[in-house]
């Protein structure tokens, strides 16, 4: 069966949800109704106003796993999985105006319950690695699962990236799409303290702006680094990334120890292969990455992160955020076995994710930005990834 959302004007407050303090029941009744409505009903006259609705719903289980559309008036698209609360698709024009995929995934929800390498997913409850999997806060020690190498990364096996979010709600405000999500993460889950509800936003703007936002709370204190694992291309992902331009607003990097742990320090990286401090393409003869960098910017102030283009198809990539750090990934993996939007094959070097984050074992250095979330707090993040095209 697949089901619209139906056609409602929120109140206020739910229409301003995110970043507001999350809840974890918040507006359910709206899907719930939906689904009690046969066929495709859509929400908006798609030919020149903003339209969302549900396109895929897959039984799992006594769960549902759904796929959302949301459309703009210039033509854009975007679609969002409740599976790991994911950015599935987006789809933009080139110079010539023909519409492709300029992220990673898959079209059906049922290849979300595979293996892959995190296509848009969300991730959490910390992004990134933790030196020996644990933890000391307020002198009380965690463990948390091992699941790399002796060290922790992403949260665990069973991170947020392996979990059915909840669908909240969805709806048209003016002229912006909307999908939210919702998960409660229990206590210990990853070995992490405390519950935490946690929500996920998805926004299309008419400007070509897709914004998630992020909103988290906790019964206890914890650590907590969310982030997006898009992998871009704006080739239409039809050709490696190693052609784009990458700018990236930044003048240092974590340095990394053998393992790929930080050591506290921050290193400069002009004059290095680490260097995007201005437009331009990969230089060095090792393509891949996967390094954070310390953003330029204030902290929790929204700002450029990063430039993507690529010249060929004319698209470009603005990246926003509200975070002290991105993690810069260009992943040297054979591809070629993941088949997906439009049957398209993938290869090495196909995608970039460029995660807004904090740092990488951040709770084992005490002056990188704290990832700490208490009682009483709401930890609040801004992605945006807009995109337009090249003169």
């Amino acid at each position: 069966m697949w089901v619209a959302c139906l056609q409602n004007t929120p109140r206020k407050e739910e229409a301003e949800m995110n970043p507001k303090v999350p809840n974890i029941t918040l507006i359910r009744r709206w899907i719930t109704a939906s689904i009690l409505l046969p066929g495709i009903l859509s929400c908006q006259d798609t030919a020149d106003r903003p339209a969302v609705y549900r396109e895929q719903c897959v039984r799992h289980g006594n769960d549902s796993i759904e796929m959302f559309t949301m459309t703009n008036a210039g033509g854009m698209s975007v679609r969002v999985t409740n599976f790991a609360a994911s950015l599935a698709d987006v789809q933009v024009p080139d110079k010539n105006g023909l519409l492709e995929s300029v992220v990673l995934g898959f079209d059906s929800v049922q290849s979300y319950l595979g293996s892959y390498p995190k296509f848009g997913n969300t991730i959490g409850r910390y992004a990134g690695r933790i030196n020996q999997g644990e933890i000391m806060l307020d002198g009380q020690h965690y463990e948390l699962e091992k699941n790399a190498q002796g060290y922790a990364m992403h949260g665990g096996t069973r991170g947020f990236n392996r979990q059915l979010f909840h669908t909240d709600t969805c709806y048209i405000r003016r002229d912006t799409s909307v999908v939210a999500f919702s998960y409660r993460s229990p206590h210990l889950e990853g070995g992490f303290p405390g519950t935490l509800d946690v929500t996920v936003t998805y926004r299309l703007t008419r400007d070509n702006k897709v914004i998630i936002d992020y909103a988290a709370t906790t019964d206890q204190p914890t650590v907590l680094n969310l982030t997006n694992h898009s992998y871009f291309n704006l080739s239409g992902c039809r050709q490696p990334v190693t052609g784009h331009a990458f700018q990236l607003m930044a003048d240092s990097i974590t340095e990394l120890d053998e393992t790929a742990i930080p050591t506290g320090r921050l290193l400069p990286i002009a004059g290095t292969r680490y260097d995007f401090i201005s437009l331009h393409s990969i230089k060095d003869t090792v393509k891949a990455y996967d390094i954070n960098y310390k953003l330029r910017k204030q902290s929790d102030e929204l700002a450029l992160a990063a430039v993507v283009v690529d010249s060929v198809s004319g698209r470009r990539l603005h990246a926003y955020t509200t975070e002290p750090g991105m993690q810069f990934y260009i992943s040297q993996s054979d591809m070629s076995r993941f088949i997906g939007h439009g049957g398209q094959p993938y290869g090495r070097y196909y995608g970039v994710c460029l995660e807004m984050q904090h740092f990488p074992d951040s709770p084992h250095h005490p002056h990188f930005p704290s990832t700490v979330l208490r009682p009483g707090e709401v930890y609040r993040q801004r992605t945006i990834y807009q995109f337009d095209l090249i003169n």
